[in-house]
């Protein structure tokens, strides 16, 4: 029998959140076996059985903040072959033990009949917010299994007359929740670059037409080989031929703002929204890649923050970032650099509408609106809009990046 400790998972961060247990006490669990889920600053990483065994205690209930190098969860290898006690588990940290880090954590906890109802974290934190049990609600899933939609029902079923006040009393606490993980990463460098970096914003219209011409008349090609062609690779591919005029905009500022350091490839970023937080992925030497390989890239990385799995090669080296807030339903953004690059754009929803032709007889377009943020110390607005300038001719003329590919 022994303590599995958690291990030190990188780049100096020393607790993260059990996002979900994948097994229970009690379970014969084999040697690699994802044990758990947990989410650190950076990304959902799962952690793996040491060797097979059975595992005969959970340290933490899912939602607490687990400690680095503190023990997760017992096993007890059945065959007798690693019975012997880690070394780290002999002489646990007193900080680091489980009990006062437990005691540290000010969200809800569940409790231990609400723990042996199957659902999902997303469904427990739900059912947290609403101040309803777990035990109250009747589950639909599978052995029980407490879904969304059960707890969406039970919220539309009139409270009982037996406590008509209720609804009223919840109604009047204020909720605390702790802001953590992903989310207090983007904060801390959202403020960092908001009072650090002089923004300036830009906003132009993009007729689309044709790109969206020439994207459906390639669109089966690329589906022939696997590959899902959208906007994006056009809108990538057009930034690094542009930045080729204008390398200011693929560039880094020191910190100490006494040198502009000009990258070698342009690194396209794209901001997702993911189940952990906002992440920005972002696709490598877009200038080198060809408009299947950058879409294939685009979705690579898109599922992979999606799942918060999301490597940290993909995340470092980004040099320009794009924001497709339109996906939403936005039209204009102002949106925040992404610090250490120097530029970030916004791209809105593209709408159909009226514009005159060269005869000056009105005809419908595709318009889509762009809103860029500039690092204002080493990017002027007469640069940023002769790069638009150029960026916007791809946009607006696709067949015309073929003159410039390399």
């Amino acid at each position: 029998m022994s303590d599995f400790i958690l291990p030190d998972i990188g780049e100096g961060i020393v607790e993260c959140e059990l996002v979900k247990w994948l097994v229970s006490e009690g379970d014969l669990i084999e040697e690699d076996q994802p044990v758990a889920e947990v989410m650190t600053d950076k990304a959902l990483v799962e952690i793996p059985a040491p060797y097979k065994g059975r595992v005969t205690r959970l340290y933490w209930k899912e939602g607490d903040i687990a400690k680095v190098h503190a023990p997760l969860f017992e096993l007890v290898d059945e065959s007798g072959e690693n019975d012997a006690p880690e070394p780290e588990a002999k002489q646990p940290e007193p900080a680091q033990s489980p009990a006062p880090a437990k005691e540290s954590v000010s969200r809800p906890t569940t409790s231990p009949d609400q723990q042996a109802i199957p659902a999902s974290p997303a469904v427990r934190r739900l059912v947290r917010e609403n101040g309803l049990a777990l035990a109250d609600i009747e589950g639909s899933g599978k052995d029980g299994r407490v879904l969304k939609e059960d707890v969406l029902e039970h919220l539309e079923q009139p409270a009982p007359e037996s406590n008509p006040r209720r609804p009223e009393a919840r109604n009047q606490q204020t909720r605390i929740e702790p802001i953590k993980g992903m989310q207090a990463v983007m904060a801390k460098r959202m403020v960092a670059s908001a009072s650090t970096i002089p923004h300036f914003n830009f906003s132009e219209d993009i007729d689309v037409t044709e790109l969206l011409s020439l994207r459906q008349q390639l669109k089966p090609v690329a589906e022939a080989r696997g590959s899902r062609l959208t906007l994006m690779p056009f809108i990538m591919k057009a930034i690094a031929l542009a930045v080729r005029e204008y390398p200011i905009l693929n560039s880094q500022i020191n910190e100490d703002v006494t040198e502009i350091h000009y990258l070698p490839g342009c690194n396209v970023g794209m901001a997702v929204d993911s189940k952990i937080g906002l992440l920005v992925p972002n696709v490598k030497n877009v200038d080198q890649l060809t408009l299947l390989e950058i879409a294939d890239e685009v979705t690579r990385l898109t599922e992979a923050a999606r799942e918060g799995r999301v490597s940290q090669a993909d995340l470092k080296g980004g040099t320009i970032t794009i924001s497709n807030i339109g996906a939403l339903g936005g039209t204009y953004a102002s949106p925040i650099i992404n610090a250490p690059e120097v530029a970030i754009v916004a791209l809105g929803r593209t709408q159909k509408l009226p514009r005159f032709d060269a005869s000056g007889q009105l005809v419908e377009r595709a318009i889509m609106t762009i809103s860029w943020a500039g690092d204002h110390r080493i990017i002027d607005g007469g640069t940023i809009a002769r790069f638009n300038n150029l960026w916007k001719s791809y946009l607006e003329s696709p067949q015309s990046m073929l003159l410039h590919m390399g």
